[in-house]
């Protein structure tokens, strides 16, 4: 089959279009997914300039993001049957079990039908990011109608979902936006208060929308000073969530006064540690995800695709920063 592989660690030129031997199955349980996209993430970069988790595996095919049609199933893979439409988050962190390719097998209890009113390509860009934002506002932050949610970077990849995510709760949600199209872009998503971060202070205008009192919730996705500074934002006894680690050089001091409780999320953990019953509850999100995108509850906001032979070029309009939605790669 065709496939980007990862010749090396570095510039988004490493990846390179190749001819690899296609996935057989190995369990009972394994699912042959021919793919029609797959999604590209910030995670995408940093693996492929730091290096991936497991170097010692090759060749090291990317993309933890996929969307394709089903063509086998292992013996006992009785969830799904050929010609099912699924999409899911799985590998790419290292190794052959990547989806910038034609074809990936997954184990059946990671995987979830497609929502049937998206695309393949607007499938595959949404895996990781409704994961995460459900994992840190739902789980993490279990948020509740009436409260008011800080949501950073509202219109990027993880932000737009969670802005969505929020108000489907019943909550107020302010938001972080560069400039005034992303301010009308997050308003048609439902949020109350977009947040121009270049034009104003956010905690100030946090703390002056709450007439005083700070956030319930601020949902941190891009880290450092943001993280440190967005406890000035939330009140007493709030949440903060981050996906990023915290800096080391940064002071805990007004979170600690302030009695808040500090949230970690990093979706990849099942993956990592190979919790399967962790996955499986990932893909029941998923599941739940297609059942509101398809009653026009969720949306997904697929900004760019690129063909899989340019896998590159989209990794370097990632580093590029300021991303509004996701970005895709067609195969086939």
């Amino acid at each position: 089959m065709k496939a980007v592989v990862m010749t090396a660690a570095g510039a988004p030129e490493v990846l390179q279009l190749q001819d690899v031997a296609k996935p057989e199955l190995r369990s009972p349980t394994d699912v042959l997914v021919r793919l029609k996209a797959a999604g590209v993430n910030p995670i995408d970069t940093k693996v492929r300039q730091r290096g991936t988790f497991y170097p010692d595996l090759s060749p090291a095919i990317l993309g933890c993001d996929g969307a394709g049609i089903v063509e086998a199933t292992g013996s006992k893979a009785e969830r799904f049957h050929v010609g099912d439409e699924v999409y899911f988050c799985n590998g790419g962190l290292g190794g052959p079990r990547g989806n910038y390719a034609e074809y990936a097998v997954v184990e059946q209890h990671c995987l979830a039908l497609k929502p049937q009113t998206l695309s393949f390509e607007e499938a595959a860009a949404a895996p990781l990011v409704l994961i995460t934002a459900w994992e840190a506002l739902y789980d993490r932050a279990r948020i509740q109608a009436g409260q008011t949610v800080l949501v950073h970077a509202g219109a990027g990849g993880v932000g737009h979902v969670a802005v969505q995510l929020a108000k489907l709760q019943g909550t107020r949600v302010l938001t972080t936006i560069s400039d005034a199209q992303k301010a009308n872009f997050v308003k048609q998503l439902g949020a109350d208060l977009p947040i121009l971060y270049k034009e104003r202070d956010f905690v100030e205008a946090a703390i002056e929308a709450t007439n005083g009192e700070g956030v319930d919730v601020a949902f941190d996705t891009v880290g450092k000073d943001t993280f440190y500074k967005s406890c000035k934002a939330v009140k007493v006894y709030g949440d903060i969530v981050t996906l990023l680690q915290p800096s080391d050089d940064g002071n805990l001091k007004t979170a600690r006064q302030r009695n808040l409780r500090i949230g970690l999320e990093l979706m990849l953990t099942p993956m990592l540690m190979d919790l399967k019953d962790e996955r499986a509850e990932q893909a029941k999100i998923l599941q739940q995800c297609a059942r509101l995108i398809d009653r026009g509850q969720l949306k997904i906001q697929l900004t760019r695709t690129y063909p899989l032979a340019e896998a590159a070029a989209a990794h370097a309009a990632i580093e590029a920063g300021s991303t509004t939605g996701k970005i895709a790669l067609l195969i086939g």
